[in-house]
């Protein structure tokens, strides 16, 4: 359960993060709204999941997902570049949070 519960943080800080950028300086209050409702949730999930889940590496995965998540929806919805270097470097990152997930 922790593991799924630190999936979902992780897709919650993306949710964040792109409200982060959307609230213009926290001068739009709806985004402000979602970005403080997301990273609430989200800081909530990761505590509980490092109850059984190690700090480094819950925190490695939880920021990892936020990361790769992030640059995707700037990718696909934000306009930002998609060079083979970036999606590389993107799937370095995937394959860490893998290597953590099965190492833990």
């Amino acid at each position: 359960m922790a593991w799924l519960v630190l999936v979902v943080s992780g897709l919650l800080e993306t949710v964040w993060a792109i409200a982060l950028d959307r609230s213009a300086g926290f001068s739009r209050p709806v985004p402000t709204a979602v970005f403080g409702f997301a990273i609430v949730l989200s800081m909530l999930g990761l505590g509980y999941s490092l109850r059984t889940i190690p700090v480094g590496t819950g925190y490695a995965v939880w920021v990892g997902i936020g990361a790769v998540g992030t640059a995707i929806v700037g990718m696909l919805a934000l306009g930002e570049s998609t060079s083979l270097a970036r999606i590389l470097c993107l799937l370095l990152v995937v394959a860490g949070v893998v290597g953590l997930k099965y190492a833990h």
